[in-house]
């Protein structure tokens, strides 16, 4: 197996870069729209709500602040699935190489950035934004994904240590960068197997089951501990009780990829004696 989770800063053309990687691999490519159409059909989740997560639409944090754990649940859901379906290049938002876990064997996560003088007019020429607009973009954009993941997530994701490969775009042509990218990800898909293989089905299952528990209107927030494993899902929670587990158990049963389900009631604590 070989991914490649790609994330970028406003301008640095990262999509560009990940759609080259994926031609010379022969690699499956899939970027923002696509998870947006994705995220619509599954989960009911509008365009306008996924731009929280969006680096070129600064502003939209404080609309969808209040229901973001949902919207990440999805997007990370989304996400995950199509890193399960193994040997893709995933670009689009800042947060999407933190969704794949670190450290998971083949798969990296790479950042796509550049310098602020080079990012400001490539996004002057694609957003037809004047100079000044365009500044605005590049520096609003940054400070507010800063901002999400470190509420989202409690990391920087300006700290280089996050990735595998932090590429500047201003430095190196994308054809140099995309061979770079090629190259590692041919050694990560010999050294992957079947267990790698298996943990990323897990996962990706995993947040399946969450983010469709998150989106239903009855569930929403209950406390719901998901563990999966080769298709069993194991659901432990004090509230799966008559008649929420039977309502619960048949909502995980309607997802793709579930074999079995067991359920796994957790006791109230016992007060102490007065």
């Amino acid at each position: 197996m070989a991914i490649i989770a790609i994330g970028q800063q406003t301008g640095s053309r990262g999509v560009e870069l990940g759609q080259l990687a994926a031609t010379r691999l022969g690699y499956k490519f899939v970027g923002g729209s696509e998870l947006v159409e994705e995220a619509s059909r599954r989960f009911g989740v509008t365009r306008e709500q996924l731009q929280v997560f969006d680096e070129r639409q600064p502003h939209f944090w404080e609309r969808f602040r209040t229901d973001h754990e949902r919207l990440f649940a999805v997007l990370r859901a989304v996400v995950l699935k199509e890193m399960a379906a193994d040997r893709v290049v995933i670009v689009g938002r800042s947060l999407v190489p933190m969704i794949l876990p670190a450290g998971t064997i083949g798969a990296m996560r790479v950042r796509a950035v550049g310098m602020p003088s080079a990012r400001v007019s490539q996004v002057e020429e694609e957003d037809k934004l004047d100079r000044p607009a365009a500044e605005r973009r590049v520096r609003d954009s940054d400070r507010e994904m800063r901002a999400r993941a470190q509420t989202l997530l409690g990391l920087d994701i300006e700290d280089p240590s996050h990735y595998s490969l932090v590429l500047n775009t201003s430095v190196l042509s994308l054809d140099t960068l995309a061979d770079a990218l090629a190259s590692c990800a041919r050694q990560l898909d010999a050294a992957g197997g079947i267990d790698a293989a298996h943990s990323m089905r897990d996962l990706a299952l995993s947040a399946q089951v969450r983010a469709t528990l998150l989106s239903h209107p009855k569930i929403g927030h209950a406390h719901i501990d998901v563990q999966c494993a080769r298709g069993v899902v194991t659901l432990s929670g004090a509230g799966l009780v008559p008649p929420w587990d039977s309502l619960v158990q048949g909502v995980v049963s309607q997802l793709e990829g579930v074999t079995s389900i067991e359920i796994a009631v957790e006791q109230p604590p016992i007060p102490p004696a007065a």
